[in-house]
């Protein structure tokens, strides 16, 4: 390579870093710009999620203290509570609460009421036939165990147990037995629930392993 040659290379290089340089003075502020919301995004997001579990814990924290009171009930009712936790304070609270229309009432009231997750809201329907009782209609009733005993329903295991237990109040020995068997068959079946079931199996006289 000449001497000529090697000098426009330098040159041409400079020229090159000079054009980087004076990019770099009227752009580079945008990268910046970019690396910084990242970075404040992130925080930002990370702030939310330590907030949001502070929030719970607080939550949790408050309810467990409340139901170690005397009065539950009304310690339930002092819990501060926002969004779905309000629905899980008076759940909690009907629970403690003296059955009765006005607890009744509020338990539908949950049940009806759509900005809840679904979860809750099957569950407040399980604890309202639960305390209705007799009072309840066995046409409202059957219709109610129904609808949360459909597969995939949060509840379907406690929704079928009540069904069983129904049948049999109504003398279907035989049809109660075999639902109760159906219900240990059920995938995500809990242990009280699986006791239960085969304790009412045996008082009836029936193989809980029988098909």
């Amino acid at each position: 390579m000449s001497e000529s040659d090697s000098f426009i290379d330098e040159v041409t290089e400079e020229v090159r870093r000079d054009r980087l340089f004076a990019f770099l003075r009227r752009y580079g502020w945008i990268g910046i710009l970019g690396v910084v919301l990242i970075v404040s995004g992130a925080g930002y997001v990370e702030w939310q999620k330590a907030r949001a579990e502070a929030r719970a814990e607080a939550f949790g924290d408050a309810v467990l203290a409340a139901m170690e009171a005397e009065d539950r009930a009304a310690a339930l009712a002092a819990v501060p509570a926002d969004g779905a936790q309000v629905a899980v304070v008076r759940l909690l609270a009907a629970a403690e609460g003296t059955p009765g229309p006005e607890t009744l009432a509020g338990l539908q009231a949950l049940a009806s009421d759509t900005a809840l997750p679904a979860n809750l809201r099957a569950l407040a329907q399980i604890k309202a036939v639960l305390l209705a009782g007799d009072a309840m209609t066995p046409a409202v009733r059957d219709a109610t165990l129904a609808e949360l005993a459909m597969p995939g329903a949060p509840f379907r295991g406690l929704a079928m147990e009540q069904q069983a237990l129904a049948l049999l109040a109504d003398g279907q020995r035989d049809a109660a037995i075999a639902l109760a068997r159906q219900i240990l068959q059920e995938p995500e079946l809990t242990a009280g629930l699986q006791q239960r079931v085969t304790q009412l199996i045996v008082a009836l006289g029936a193989d809980p392993a029988a098909n």
